[in-house]
C-alpha cells in the first residue's frame, strides 16, 4: 500500500488528542456558574438516563466534588464515558434554555466528565452494592446495556456476571468509538469501577461456543441480552475483497488497541457511509495521515444520519464528501490490491420501505476514485447468534421486548441496545440495562411472592 509522508509519533498522538479535554478547577466553576438551577429543567426530561443536571453543577460549584459524581453516577453508571462521547448538543445541551436567548449552553458534557474523574482518578467508589438476595443473573456482552444492567443490579442485591467474546469489556466503547474520543484505557477504568461493586466479568467467552446456552439458562434466574450487533454489512459489489478494502469496525479497532504509528493508512481513501461511524473512520484516516478521504454517500446531506457537530467535524479535518453517489466496484492493480473506486451517481426516487426516499443509480453517470483503501461504514449485520435462543421474537434482526420492562418474548430473557434498538448512542444502552435491571428485579419479586402465596 502507498503510504502518505510518515508522521512522528509525537504528531499521531497530537492529532489523537481528546477533542473535548477536561475543564481545569477554576474553568469548571466558571462553566457551573452559567447554570440557571431551572425548577423543571429541560435539560434533565432531554437525558435518557434522567441525570438531575442541575443538582451534579450545584454540587461543582460548592466543591463536592464526590457527591457530584454520585448523583451523575447513581443515573448513569457510564456517566464518565458519556461525559465524553454523549451528543449533547442534541440531547442536554440542545435542551438548555440559554440557546433560547442565544447564549452557548452550559456545557454539562464536560461539567459530568469533571465530576466524574475526580472520583475515578482518586478511586473513590461512591456506589455500593445491596445486601445478597440470593439470585443469580448471567448478562451476554460487555458492552454499555449489561455493564449497566449489572450495576444496577448489583445494588439491588443480585449476583452478577457478565460473559464477553472480547478480550477486554466495554463493548464499543472499548473498541468501537475514535480515540479523539475515548482511549480504550479509559473504558477499561470506567469498568473497573463497575467490577468494583463485585460484578463479575467473565471475558474471551462466546456463550454457544464456550458455554451452553441450556446451561447458563439452568445456573441463572434471568439472563439479560446486550450484545449488540454483527459485522459491518457488505457492500456487495466486485472487488470488495480485495487487499485494502476494510471494515469500518477493525478499522476503527485497531486505533484504539495498537500504535497509532503501526497502523497503515492509504494516501487516498473511499469511505462508504453516511453515519457517525463512517465520521469517525473519515476523520482518523486524516489523522492518520491520509492525504485525502472521501465519503461517499448515495442520499443527500439533509438525510446524512451522522450529527452535525460530526459533520462539522470531519469538514474540519478536511474530509471531501460526495453526496449522491454509490459504489459500483472496486477495481485492482497489478498487484492485486485495490488501485481504484468505481461510483455512480444517484438521485432520490420514492421513499423505500423505512420512508427514506430512495437512492436510484443514473444510468451512465459513472465515474473513478483512485484510492488505495476502501472502508465499508454501512451499518452492522444482524446476529445469527439470536436465532439459537428459543421463544425470542426478532423484527429485522432486532430483538422485540416490553418497553417498560426489557423483558423479551421468552420470559427468562430480558434484552437492551444496540440488538434491540438496530444502533443507538452508548446514553440509550446504559437507559435500557438500567430499565431492564428493574424490570428483572420486579419479575423475580413477583414470580417469588406467587410461591409464596401458593
Amino acid at each position: 500500500m502507498h503510504t502518505g509522508p510518515k508522521l512522528t509519533p509525537e504528531q499521531l498522538e497530537e492529532n489523537f488528542s481528546d477533542i473535548n479535554p477536561p475543564l481545569t478547577p477554576s474553568l469548571a466553576l466558571e462553566a457551573a456558574s452559567r447554570c440557571l438551577f431551572c425548577y423543571d429543567a429541560p435539560c434533565i426530561k432531554a437525558c435518557p438516563t434522567e441525570i438531575n443536571i442541575p443538582q451534579f453543577i450545584r454540587q461543582i460549584i460548592t466543591n463536592n466534588l464526590t457527591g457530584s459524581a454520585r448523583t451523575i453516577l447513581s443515573a448513569n453508571v457510564l456517566g464518565h464515558s458519556c461525559g465524553r462521547v454523549c451528543p449533547t448538543s442534541v440531547l442536554c445541551e440542545g435542551a438548555c434554555v440559554l440557546n433560547a436567548e442565544g447564549k452557548k449552553p452550559v456545557e454539562i458534557g464536560r461539567l459530568q466528565r469533571h465530576a466524574v474523574d475526580h472520583v475515578l482518578d482518586r478511586g473513590i467508589q461512591v456506589l455500593k452494592a445491596g445486601a445478597a438476595n440470593g439470585r443469580r443473573i448471567a448478562l451476554l456482552g460487555a458492552g454499555p446495556a449489561s455493564l449497566a444492567c449489572a450495576a444496577e443490579l448489583r445494588r439491588l442485591g443480585y449476583a452478577t456476571v457478565i460473559f464477553d467474546a472480547k478480550p477486554h469489556p466495554g463493548g464499543l466503547n472499548t473498541y468501537g468509538i475514535a480515540a479523539y474520543k475515548m482511549r480504550a484505557a479509559d473504558a477499561v477504568r470506567e469498568t473497573e469501577m463497575i467490577r468494583a461493586l463485585g460484578v463479575e466479568i467473565r471475558s474471551e467467552i462466546a456463550i454457544g461456543r464456550d458455554i451452553p446456552i441450556d446451561q447458563l439458562e439452568r445456573d441463572y434466574d434471568a439472563i439479560f441480552i446486550g450484545i449488540g450487533l454483527g459485522e459491518t454489512e457488505d457492500l456487495g459489489i466486485e472487488g470488495e475483497r480485495l487487499a485494502g478494502c476494510r471494515d469500518a469496525l477493525s478499522f476503527i479497532e485497531e486505533t484504539k488497541t495498537r500504535s497509532f504509528d503501526e497502523l497503515p493508512v492509504g494516501r487516498r481513501i473511499a469511505v462508504i457511509g453516511g453515519g457517525n461511524t463512517a465520521i469517525d473512520v473519515a476523520t482518523a484516516a486524516r489523522r492518520l495521515g491520509a492525504e485525502e478521504v472521501y465519503m461517499i454517500y448515495r442520499r443527500s446531506r439533509e438525510e446524512m444520519s451522522a450529527f452535525d457537530y460530526e459533520y462539522e467535524l470531519a469538514k474540519a479535518d478536511a474530509v471531501s464528501f460526495i453526496w449522491q453517489a454509490a459504489p459500483v466496484r472496486v477495481i485492482a492493480g497489478a498487484d492485486a490490491k485495490v488501485q481504484a473506486l468505481e461510483c455512480i451517481r444517484t438521485q432520490l426516487g420514492p421513499p423505500d420501505a423505512s420512508g427514506r426516499r430512495s437512492p436510484q443509480p443514473i444510468p451512465g453517470s459513472e465515474f473513478c476514485l483512485e484510492v488505495e483503501m476502501v472502508v465499508k461504514a454501512l451499518g452492522q449485520k444482524k446476529l445469527e447468534f439470536l436465532k439459537s435462543i428459543a421463544g425470542l421474537k426478532l423484527e429485522r434482526g432486532r430483538v422485540q421486548v416490553n418497553a417498560g420492562t426489557m423483558q423479551t418474548a421468552n420470559p427468562k430473557y430480558f434484552a437492551g441496545g444496540d440488538c434491540v434498538n438496530g444502533g443507538g448512542e452508548v446514553v440509550d444502552a446504559v437507559a435500557h440495562g438500567k430499565r431492564a435491571a428493574q424490570g428483572i428485579h420486579a419479575t423475580l419479586e413477583s414470580r417469588q411472592k406467587g410461591v409464596a402465596h401458593a
